[in-house]
């Protein structure tokens, strides 16, 4: 496990994040990685609100647990990432252990073909209202996800695959994936899976008491 901090950059691509400001014009970002010991340290350097807003309320970004919760973890993972999928009981008993955590889900196919066609699909579910079903249902299938394997995954937990197909060519889904490669790489994040939570950045797989520990810092340094 490694804790990332968020480094200083700009974005240069004029693209309005999560449906509000674009962050084109956006100050550097500098936020220096805390420790477990700086739970009460102030905030020299906070996330810009730009940012935040991009990261944690992006209408179109799936949500689970509390959409109303006082915190927000923010995965970004990939349905063939192994860490990933072994980080799905965890993230299970995390929501549950927690009423009032709220749980941001961005798709960052970084695996290839078969990742951003599970991406695809898997935003695409939303249409039918499965999302939550058809994302632990991917995160738990054996062998590679793939164009065959997603659709069969689909098909057993009986969603209408005809209208999956034609919901995965909306624009809206290539222009999501979009936007989280473009935050992950605004963030200088490592890879997957990825958990932000506050001010703080965490690479890799992680123990329900490090996550928990990652949510209480997180609550503290927002306030």
């Amino acid at each position: 496990m490694t804790r990332r901090p968020f480094i200083s950059g700009q974005i240069t691509r004029r693209q309005a994040l999560a449906g509000a400001a674009a962050l084109a014009g956006t100050a550097a970002l500098s936020v220096s990685m805390l420790g477990r010991a700086a739970v009460a340290a102030p905030r020299a350097n906070p996330m810009p609100d730009e940012l935040r807003r991009a990261l944690e309320d992006d209408p179109r970004a799936p949500v689970l647990g509390n959409p109303r919760g006082n915190v927000t973890l923010t995965e970004f993972f990939d349905y063939n990432c192994s860490y990933c999928r072994k980080m799905l009981p965890t993230m299970q008993k995390l929501i549950a252990a927690d009423p009032d955590l709220r749980v941001v889900l961005r798709e960052l196919p970084v695996f290839g073909e078969g990742s951003y066609f599970a991406a695809r699909a898997s935003l695409a579910s939303t249409g039918q209202g499965r999302y939550p079903d058809f994302h632990r249902a991917l995160l738990s299938m054996r062998g590679q996800a793939e164009e065959a394997s997603v659709i069969a995954t689909a098909t057993r937990i009986g969603l209408d695959v005809a209208r999956l197909r034609k919901d995965m060519e909306q624009g809206w889904i290539v222009d999501q994936l979009a936007t989280t490669l473009e935050l992950a790489d605004h963030m200088s994040l490592m890879g997957t899976p990825s958990f932000i939570a506050g001010d703080e950045a965490v690479f890799g797989a992680m123990s329900l008491g490090e996550l928990q520990g990652l949510v209480t810092r997180g609550r503290a340094a927002l306030g």
